[in-house]
C-alpha cells in the first residue's frame, strides 16, 4: 500500500486532498468511539476512480475510508451508499470481505463528499510482477491462483435475495445493457476511428447468450482487487463500485482478459502478477471456476471478448484524459497506451471469432 501523502489530524498541510481532518475526527469520535484522536490520513495507491484513504489512531489501530473522486461527479456514479450496502451485505457470506464500520452521507463533514468506513485490511496486494516476484513463493502461487477462482464461485453463489440485495440492479438483460453502455461511453470518449471496437460490438449484440439466473456480478474482479494474508489466503475482496446483478459469466470472461498466459503479453495491462512462474495457466484457472460452480464456459469466448472489448473502451477515456493533459506532463509513453487499446480491440475481435 502506497504511502502517497500523510498527515495529523489538526489540518496540517500533510493531510490528503479530499479528507477534512477536523470533520472526519467528530465522526469517529461520534461513531467509532474506540478510536484515539488524533487520526492521520494516508491515500492508498491503486484504482482510478473511488478513492481509498488509511486512517491511523493515536493508538495504531486502522481504519480504511472510501469516498467518490475528486472534482465534479456524475450523480449516479460513485455512491457510496451503495457501495456500503454491497459489502455490509456481504460480511455474513461466505465471500471475505472488510468488516464495514458506517456510513457518512453527509456530505459537509468532509471534502462535500460522502465515505464510508470500514476495519483495515492488512496484507499483501498483488498489483503486478514486482510484487508477485517478493511475495509468495513460487511454490504457493497455484494455490493462490486456484483461491482467485474460488473465491469468485462464492460470489456468484450468494443469493442476492436472500442477502437483501435484489435490488441492486436489474436482473434480465445484463450483457445487452453493458454493451449500450459502453458503446455510448466510447461515442464519448474516442479519440479516433477503430473498427475493431464498432464491428465487436455489432457481432455480440447479435448473438447475446441466454442469461440464466442473476448473480451478484463485481464488475471489475481481478487478483489486485484481493488483499491476501501472509499465507496466501483472500483475506478480502475489494473495489465493489461496479457490482450489480446480471450474468455471472461477464466476471469469468474479465476475469480471463485481466489472466494473459506468457504469449500474450503484448495485451497484458501492464505486467501482471500472475506472469510470475508457478500461477495457473488462464485456462486453468477457467477449468477451476467450471469445477467450483458447476457453471457451462462454453461461451466463454464470447465473454472474454466482452472483458476485452470494454477494457478497450475504458483505456481510450483514459488515454485521451492523458493526451489531453489531464494528469499532466504528456510523455512519449502515450503512444504505447494508444497502441493496447489497439492490441485490446484486436483481442476482442479474436476471441469473438473463436467462438
Amino acid at each position: 500500500m502506497g504511502d502517497e501523502a500523510t498527515g495529523s489530524g489538526d489540518g496540517s498541510a500533510g493531510v490528503p486532498d479530499g479528507i477534512d481532518p477536523n470533520g472526519v475526527e467528530a465522526w469517529f469520535a461520534l461513531n467509532v468511539p474506540s478510536a484515539s484522536p488524533p487520526l492521520s490520513f494516508e491515500r492508498i495507491a491503486g484504482g482510478h476512480s473511488n478513492l481509498t484513504f488509511r486512517v491511523r489512531d493515536a493508538g495504531g489501530n486502522s481504519w480504511a475510508l472510501r469516498r467518490p473522486p475528486l472534482g465534479k461527479r456524475l450523480g449516479s456514479a460513485h455512491d457510496m451508499a451503495r457501495e456500503h450496502k454491497v459489502v455490509s451485505a456481504l460480511g455474513p457470506t461466505a465471500v471475505p470481505v472488510a468488516p464495514v464500520v458506517g456510513l457518512c452521507e453527509d456530505e459537509s463533514v468532509s471534502g462535500g463528499a460522502p465515505f464510508y468506513v470500514m476495519e483495515f485490511v492488512e496484507g499483501p496486494i498483488l498489483r503486478g510482477l514486482a510484487e508477485a516476484e517478493i511475495f509468495p513463493e513460487k511454490g504457493d502461487r497455484r494455490a493462490i491462483g486456484n483461491r482467485v477462482a474460488d473465491t469468485l464461485a462464492a460470489i456468484h453463489a450468494v443469493d442476492p435475495d436472500s442477502a437483501g440485495l435484489g435490488d441492486l440492479g436489474r436482473k434480465e438483460d445484463y450483457v445487452a445493457r453493458q454493451l449500450h453502455r459502453w458503446q455510448g461511453q466510447w461515442e464519448k470518449s474516442k479519440t479516433r476511428e477503430l473498427a475493431a471496437i464498432d464491428a465487436v460490438h455489432e457481432r455480440l449484440a447479435a448473438r447475446i447468450p441466454k442469461q440464466g439466473p442473476a448473480t451478484i456480478v463485481h464488475g471489475d474482479y481481478r487478483l489486485d482487487n484481493m488483499i491476501l494474508t501472509p499465507s496466501g489466503e483472500v483475506a478480502a475482496v475489494v473495489d465493489w463500485e461496479l457490482c450489480t446483478l446480471g450474468d455471472p459469466m461477464a466476471d469469468v470472461g474479465l476475469l480471463m482478459a485481466y489472466w494473459p498466459d506468457r504469449e500474450q503479453a503484448d495485451i497484458a495491462l501492464g505486467q501482471p502478477a500472475n506472469l510470475a512462474p508457478g500461477f495457473p495457466t488462464r485456462e486453468e484457472l477457467a477449468a477451476r471456476y467450471a469445477d467450483r460452480s458447476g457453471r457451462d464456459l462454453a461461451d466463454l469466448d464470447f465473454f472474454v471478448a466482452l472483458g476485452y472489448w470494454k477494457l478497450a473502451i475504458i483505456l481510450e477515456g483514459v488515454y485521451a484524459r492523458y493526451a489531453a493533459g489531464g494528469y499532466g506532463k504528456v510523455d512519449d509513453g502515450i503512444q504505447a497506451f494508444a497502441r493496447l487499446v489497439e492490441r485490446l480491440a484486436e483481442a476482442a475481435d479474436e476471441a469473438e471469432r473463436r467462438n
